[in-house]
């Protein structure tokens, strides 16, 4: 029998007419890039959004195109999220840290046909948009009185193509499964990958994470997000506030700790969220100067493991509660969210902690399990350890343009090349990535868990573990240490301290100090580029 209700289709648009009818004087403020906060609302975006849609349509856009976007954190890139997808082509957003080749493949594998710039991007965007055969306009995310030379053909400037056009405009009603929005894979190992949203998939992940034991959204609430709008549509966090009303505050291209900290006091911040590499460099501010937050309350760290003396140094000097979060460019992102359960409430604070450094339980409609190499599935008893798989209606059923993969399985189960284990009450725990795994003597050592407890011995700015082929063990850890400036480490202190934590055979072979570390375009240590830098390193044994 089916239910009598209406087939009313979960889109985009209606977050945005949503967000104008009810809560159309909460305010977005956004620092631009030619350095003034601008301070607008969900009332004034939704009109500029329905201006937007007409000008894509003077620019030719029909549905399904893909309109690209190359920006930071600000009132313009929202507009152009709800106008392109409410409009019924897919926005699409690019990672501009990402390295040319690699933009210019994204630009070229998606077929983009308007491109909206950042004018801080606007000349590689010169260099690339000739190689670029499906791109017809080039959009200036500025008015008129900063618009910059430039030798781009088709270029237009944001605010004239809004001030052409009239307010006046109706959504369409699409099909709720309707492409709504592209984001590639950071392509680490092999070209990136597109994951083509969905509407309905767009909603359902907004409604979830706006949760009060998740993101815990709302009119009463001030959120920041740090991680980018070009990164998994900024966690959904644009669409979720949206939604619930939510006060945003976009940082633009100063996520510097003395900006963050800026706006964090002026704004009443409540809640923000980011990778720990941002956390790590704000926290270290923070204690140079002797500051302290007003509002700030929760900050959801993504993207890599949250360090403990990341979490102790929120919690324990500052007062502001780290809740944990897990999720891929494939899973929309978030899969899973860690937060502690009414009973966790009067435990000892370091079995707290040791929840706390767990990814956590999967958000509803998520399914997750871990399974060995034969794909079986493995006990949750938190000691097995295996590839983690997962499922859901916003989890990727395939990448876009690639007609086979090897990582979409049986029954809707996607391969994350994660490994991890899951505990009896169903927390996971990432313990390292497939691929940089420390498989010693037919053992696993998990270079996540040396990292985080090498970060926090004193004057260790950041670390990274990477395997060494050796002629007994297979492979043994190498530790590279970032000092913090003016900072003395004593490798035989840190070996011992790190001895106090984890098995003997466990430990670091070597510990050598870098000047630097390198990073993905998503913020995540590059083991990739240190495995190329250290290829050749012998470790003493081997000496």
């Amino acid at each position: 029998m089916r239910g009598l209700m209406p087939d009313t289709p979960l889109l985009i648009s209606s977050i945005i007419r949503h967000a104008d009818r009810v809560f159309g004087e909460q305010e977005i403020v956004s620092r631009t890039v030619e350095g003034p906060l601008h301070r607008t609302n969900y009332r004034e975006v939704h009109a500029r959004s329905r201006k937007l849609a007409r000008a894509l349509l003077g620019l030719g856009i029909q549905p399904g195109d893909r309109v690209a976007t190359l920006a930071w954190n600000g009132y313009r890139h929202v507009e152009v999220y709800f106008a392109s997808s409410g409009l019924g082509a897919v926005c699409h957003t690019i990672n501009p840290r990402l390295f040319p080749e690699q933009i210019l493949y994204i630009l070229r594998h998606a077929a983009d046909t308007v491109l909206f710039v950042d004018t801080t991007f606007l000349p590689l965007i010169e260099k690339l948009a000739p190689q670029c055969p499906a791109l017809r306009a080039v959009v200036l995310m500025c008015a008129e009185e900063h618009r910059p030379a430039t030798t781009c053909p088709n270029v237009h400037v944001y605010e004239t193509l809004l001030a052409a056009e009239p307010p006046e405009f109706t959504w369409p009603e699409l099909p709720e499964m309707t492409a709504s929005s592209l984001c590639y894979t950071s392509g680490t190992t092999g070209e990136p990958k597109g994951v083509l949203y969905a509407h309905r998939t767009t909603v359902l992940h907004a409604l979830t994470i706006a949760l009060p034991d998740l993101f815990c959204l709302g009119e009463h609430e001030v959120v920041l997000p740090v991680v980018p709008m070009f990164h998994v549509n900024a966690w959904g966090i644009p669409y979720a506030a949206a939604m619930t009303g939510t006060k945003l505050v976009l940082p633009g291209a100063k996520l510097d700790g003395d900006s963050l900290f800026e706006l964090f006091e002026s704004e009443r911040v409540t809640m923000t969220a980011g990778v720990p590499t941002v956390w790590m460099n704000l926290l270290a501010c923070m204690q140079q100067h002797g500051r302290k937050f007003s509002t700030l309350r929760r900050v959801i760290v993504g993207g890599s493991a949250a360090p403990e003396a990341m979490i102790r140094a929120f919690q324990d000097d500052y007062g502001v509660e780290v809740r944990h979060a897990w999720g891929m460019t494939e899973t929309s992102p978030l899969g899973t969210f860690c937060g502690l359960t009414p009973a966790m409430a009067t435990w000892p604070k370091d079995q707290q902690l040791a929840i706390q450094r767990k990814q956590g339980r999967p958000v509803f409609g998520v399914e997750i399990r871990i399974v060995d190499d034969a794909g079986r599935p493995l006990p949750e008893d938190g000691a097995a350890s295996g590839e983690l798989q997962v499922r859901g209606p916003w989890v990727c059923s395939s990448y876009y343009q690639e007609p086979t993969s090897v990582t979409h399985k049986a029954e809707g189960w996607f391969n994350t090349g994660d490994v991890a284990t899951i505990d009896p009450a169903g927390y996971m725990q990432i313990t390292d990535r497939a691929k940089d795994v420390i498989k010693s003597g037919g053992e696993w050592i998990s270079s996540i868990t040396l990292e985080n407890l090498a970060v926090g011995f004193p004057g260790v700015a950041e670390a990274a573990v990477i395997a060494i082929a050796h002629p007994t063990w297979a492979e043994r850890p190498l530790l590279l240490i970032l000092r913090k400036p003016g900072a003395d480490v004593d490798p035989a202190a840190l070996r011992a301290y790190l001895g106090e934590h984890v098995a003997r055979w466990w430990l670091p072979d070597a510990i050598e100090f870098v000047d630097s570390l390198p990073h993905t375009a998503t913020g995540k240590l590059s083991k990739l580029q240190l495995r190329q830098q250290f290829k050749d390193y012998a470790l003493p044994t081997q000496a």
